[in-house]
C-alpha cells in the first residue's frame, strides 16, 4: 500500500555511530530506494538521521524531514514531488537531490545556507530564484528543465549572481541562448550547457576570464556549426582541459594560438613561406647577390631600432662615409611620407594594392607590418646594389629583422636604441609627426628591444646607444670598419 512501516525502516538503517550530541550510539544512515513508498510519515521519529536515501519511490510529501535537525544529505530523486523543500530546514543540510520529480518552481532558500550541492535535473522549473543566501553552494545542476530566455535576459543567470562559491554548473537541455551573468563566478571549474540554444561565439566572452574553468560542454548548440568553433573556443578559453567531452591536446592549443594570436616568430615564418612560394613561381635565374663561395654570404648591414631613433639618419651617413662599400636600400611601404621624406630616397611609397601585387609576384625578400602599415625589402632593390659590386645597408624594425632572419642572407644586425626614454619621448614630440598613441607605443618598445638583446645573446651583433647621434655615429663607424676589416 506504499505506507512505510518499522520493519522496512529496520532493513534500511545502517552506519552505527555517535549521535550529534555525542552521548549515545545511533544509526545515522537510512536507505529506502526503490520500495514503491508513498507515505513515509513514520520517519518523523528518526531524529538522529544524517543521511536519507529515498530515490525511486512515489513520495510527494517530505514533511517528516522537519523532525531531522541533524540531516546532512537527502536524496529524493525519482519521486512525485511537486513541492520544493516542503519541510523545516535542518541546520546543516549540505546535499540535496530532487532530480526527476515534478517540481514547478523554486522557492526562497534563505534558511538553507549550508547547502553545497543541489540537483534539480528533470523537473518543470522555468526560472532560477531564491538562491541569493546560499553562499556555500558549489554544485548546481538544472539540466532538462524549462529555463528560457525572456527579452534577451536569461533569468536563470541573474538568479546565480550571489553564488560566488559555485564550482560546478549543469544547465543542459534547456533553452539557454546567452552566458551573460556567469562573468563573476571565479570559482567555476565545470560548466555543462549541452543541448541549448547558444548560437554566437561571442557568448564565450562571458566566461573567458574565469580563472579556474577547466571543463566546458557545449554539445548540441548552434554555435558548434560555425567553421572556426573548435579552435576559436580553445583560443578564447586557453585554460580548458576538456571541451565537449573531448580532451584538448597541447598541439590543439598551439594551433589555436598560432591562428588567432600568433607569436611574432610565427608571423615572420608565415611571411617567409609566402615569399618563398611566390618566388618559386617566377622564372628562375642566378641572382647578382649570389657569390662564388658558399662560405662568404652576400654582405648586408641592417640597422635595427624603434621609431625615429636615428636609424634613417645613421644609415645615410654610413652609406656616405663608406660609399665604396655600401649603398642604401630603401624599403617599400604602404604608409604616406612623413615631412622631409622623399620617395625612392627614404622609401618607395606605394599603395596597398601595389604592395599586394608585389607580394604575389615574388618581389620581396622580407615583409612586416608595423603600426598598421606594411613594409617590405624588395628583391630588386638588393640585386641592383649587388650588381654594382656593393653591399646593401637597410634600416628595419624588429618585425622586419625576424622576417629577414628566415632568409638565406646573413646580415650584420646592429641595434640602435635610445637608453634615455624621457629624452627619446621628448624627441618624438618635438618632431610633430606622430600621434600620442604612436609615441607611447614607440617608447614602450624600447624596453622590448633591450629585453630581446638581453634574452637572446647574439641576436644582434652589436648594440649602440643613440641618445647622442654624433657619439652613436662614431661608435657605428668603428663597428663598420671592424666589419669591413679596415
Amino acid at each position: 500500500d506504499g505506507v512505510l512501516d518499522e520493519d522496512t525502516v529496520a532493513e534500511g538503517l545502517h552506519k552505527l555511530g555517535r549521535s550529534a550530541s555525542g552521548i549515545e550510539y545511533v544509526y545515522l544512515n537510512l536507505s529506502l530506494s526503490g520500495r514503491e513508498l508513498s507515505d513515509i510519515n513514520i520517519l518523523s521519529r528518526y531524529v538522529h538521521l544524517q543521511k536519507l536515501e529515498l530515490s525511486y519511490n512515489k513520495i510527494n510529501d517530505l514533511s517528516c524531514v522537519s523532525h531531522m535537525p541533524h540531516l546532512l544529505e537527502l536524496n529524493a530523486s525519482n519521486n512525485e514531488l511537486t513541492t520544493y523543500f516542503g519541510f523545516k530546514p535542518p541546520k546543516n543540510l549540505k546535499e540535496v537531490d530532487f532530480s526527476w520529480n515534478q517540481i514547478p518552481k523554486m522557492q526562497d532558500l534563505s534558511a538553507y545556507q549550508s547547502l553545497t550541492k543541489l540537483l534539480l535535473d528533470f523537473n518543470n522549473i522555468e526560472e532560477i530564484r531564491g538562491l541569493e543566501k546560499c553562499h556555500s553552494l558549489t554544485h548546481l545542476s538544472l539540466s532538462h528543465n524549462r529555463l528560457v530566455a525572456s527579452s534577451n535576459q536569461i533569468e536563470k543567470i541573474t538568479g546565480l549572481d550571489s553564488l560566488k562559491t559555485l564550482r560546478e554548473l549543469d544547465l543542459s537541455s534547456n533553452k539557454i541562448s546567452s552566458l551573460e551573468g556567469l562573468e563573476e563566478h571565479d570559482l567555476l571549474e565545470k560548466i555543462s550547457l549541452e543541448d541549448n540554444q547558444i548560437a554566437e561565439l561571442r557568448e564565450l566572452e562571458c566566461i573567458e576570464d574565469l580563472p579556474l574553468l577547466r571543463v566546458l560542454n557545449l554539445l548540441k548548440n548552434p554555435l558548434q556549426e560555425q567553421t572556426d568553433y573548435w579552435l576559436l573556443a580553445i583560443f578564447m578559453l586557453l585554460r580548458l582541459t576538456e571541451l565537449d567531452l573531448r580532451k584538448i591536446s597541447v598541439e590543439e592549443k598551439v594551433a589555436a594560438v598560432n591562428k588567432y594570436d600568433p607569436p611574432p616568430e610565427v608571423v615572420a615564418a608565415k611571411d617567409h613561406m609566402t615569399h618563398v612560394m611566390y618566388g618559386m613561381l617566377q622564372p628562375q635565374r642566378i641572382f647578382d647577390s649570389t657569390l662564388p663561395s658558399l662560405d662568404t654570404p652576400y654582405p648586408m648591414l641592417v640597422l635595427v631600432g624603434p621609431l625615429a631613433c636615428g636609424k634613417r639618419e645613421l644609415t645615410h651617413k654610413i652609406c656616405r662615409q663608406f660609399n665604396n662599400f655600401f649603398r642604401f636600400g630603401p624599403c617599400h611601404t604602404t604608409r604616406a611620407a612623413y615631412f622631409g621624406e622623399e620617395n625612392r630616397l627614404d622609401y618607395y611609397f606605394v599603395s596597398q594594392e601595389a604592395f599586394d601585387k608585389m607580394v604575389k609576384t615574388g618581389k620581396f625578400l622580407a615583409t612586416y607590418k608595423y603600426s598598421g602599415y606594411y613594409y617590405g625589402l624588395g628583391r630588386d632593390t638588393v640585386e641592383s646594389i649587388a650588381r654594382e659590386g656593393l653591399a646593401t645597408c637597410v634600416h628595419l624594425e624588429i618585425e622586419g629583422v625576424r622576417s629577414l632572419k628566415n632568409t638565406y642572407f646573413k646580415p650584420r644586425y646592429i641595434l640602435l636604441v635610445p637608453m634615455n626614454k624621457e629624452k627619446y619621448e621628448g624627441h618624438l614630440r618635438r618632431k610633430g609627426l606622430f600621434s600620442r598613441p604612436e609615441i607611447e607605443q614607440a617608447v614602450s618598445r624600447v624596453d622590448m628591444y633591450i629585453k630581446i638583446s638581453q634574452d637572446f645573446p647574439g641576436y644582434f651583433d652589436a648594440v649602440v646607444d643613440t641618445d647622442e647621434l654624433d657619439e652613436a655615429f662614431t661608435e657605428l663607424s668603428f663597428l663598420v670598419k671592424i666589419y669591413l676589416g679596415l
